[in-house]
């Protein structure tokens, strides 16, 4: 099992041992967090569904991110993730959520926000929402890659269940 896996199934006990369930609100990853997550088996016991926003439109219409926030800070920033996040978490039968969006390259990076800039987001039915903001290294699938391991662990470090 490699680590991906391992730390999914990590979640999955977490949100079993909380009795909550999860949802997903991703951008850049693409899904990737939630098909690790139903990768897991018995995962429907915890996990609740995903969001794939690609487009600022989309992040829009399903999360309801203002649109107003996505104009003055872009769909890669700390405001969009964490409405992201808190949008997700109000559309779900869920108590957690985790929210990504970054840019993976290899085009669409700027000064600001180069490459490999990722924002994540954990929001919970508590009210208390947590934002990250990483800078990952390596191909598009890399980035990729560690903004799902970024996610899972994230999950875990809330939950209390990081080994």
């Amino acid at each position: 099992m490699d680590v991906t896996h391992h730390l999914a199934a990590q979640v999955g006990e977490a949100l079993k041992e909380h009795d909550a369930r999860l949802v997903v609100a991703e951008s850049c990853t693409g899904g990737w967090v939630g098909e690790i997550i139903t990768s897991v088996p018995g995962s429907s016991a915890w996990f609740d569904r995903g969001y794939i926003t690609y487009s600022d439109g989309a992040k829009e219409d399903d999360l309801g991110v203002s649109g107003a926030t996505l104009a003055a800070h872009g769909a890669v920033s700390e405001a969009v993730v964490r409405e992201m996040a808190e949008g997700a978490l109000g559309r779900a039968a869920a108590q957690v959520s985790v929210a990504v969006s970054g840019i993976a390259g290899p085009d669409g990076g700027t000064p600001d926000k180069p490459v490999g800039t990722v924002w994540l987001a954990w929001a919970g039915t508590d009210g208390d929402t947590r934002a990250q903001l990483s800078h990952f290294e390596g191909d598009r699938e890399m980035i990729r890659k560690q903004a799902v391991l970024a996610a899972l662990q994230g999950i875990l470090d809330r939950l209390g269940g990081s080994d």
